[in-house]
């Protein structure tokens, strides 16, 4: 019994070292952009608007001629580049190995992609984006200024690229996605997420009060801002 009480830990570890970065306050007259964070399952990614990533990361959009939204993902390389999926490669991937970027290409909106319940936009400054897809460009492996390609991905339009992060049972794919809203200065926390569910909590409840910050007449920026620790409010006036 114990060894099938694994079984949800271990398919989660496949399909998902740090790279801090320091939040990024909103700046009121800085122009709004949308971050996406989608669940896969067991898995989550962030996604841009295309038309808003900027450089360096929008080198990668050559490889993504049609796609209108372009969503980013982490994990474990040997496991989700191998032709053939085992249980010793599940296994494997608890300790700390190469990790692997999976980018997907969307040419439809990623509610119709993905179903509504699965997607969260938030509305964010473009500083705030721009520091998002910084996380991502940093942790892309690259030789010179050139990710390195490692082929297509699982999906259509979907390629791996060389991470530099180490994929392991501690840093999952939800610990790197957590850490990029993070950086876009998302009030996240990312010490322990291992698992889909703790992060899409975060997420989901952000979005709550998001909401009802909007409607009690609030900005974007300043509902988060409500949801930031008094302390780290002050930091950021």
């Amino acid at each position: 019994m114990k060894r099938f009480a694994l079984l949800p830990f271990l398919l989660l570890l496949p399909a998902c070292s740090s790279i801090p970065q320091r939040p990024v306050a909103a700046n009121r007259e800085d122009s709004e952009t949308t971050i996406y964070v989608v669940r896969r399952g067991w898995h989550i990614d962030v996604g841009f608007n295309r038309a808003n990533i900027e450089a360096p990361l929008q080198s990668t959009l050559g490889d993504f001629p049609s796609a209108r939204y372009v969503f980013f993902g982490f994990g474990d390389k040997h496991y989700l580049v191998a032709r053939h999926k085992n249980f010793p490669g599940l296994i494997a991937a608890l300790w700390p190995g190469a990790g692997v970027l999976l980018a997907t290409a969307l040419a439809a909106t990623p509610e119709e992609a993905f179903g509504n319940k699965h997607v969260v936009r938030f509305t964010v400054s473009a500083a705030q984006a721009r520091a998002a897809q910084a996380f991502v460009w940093n942790s892309l492996l690259k030789q010179g200024e050139t990710p390195v390609l490692l082929g297509n991905g699982p999906y259509p339009g979907s390629l791996f690229f060389g991470a530099v992060p180490k994929y392991s049972a501690a840093y999952t794919c939800n610990t790197w996605a957590a850490e990029d809203l993070q950086a876009a200065g998302l009030p996240v926390r990312s010490v322990g997420v291992v698992f889909a569910a703790q992060l899409w909590m975060q997420v989901r409840r952000i979005d709550a009060a998001g909401r009802a910050g909007r409607s009690a007449g609030l900005t974007s920026f300043a509902a988060l801002a409500l949801l930031r620790p008094s302390a780290d409010r002050r930091a950021h006036d």
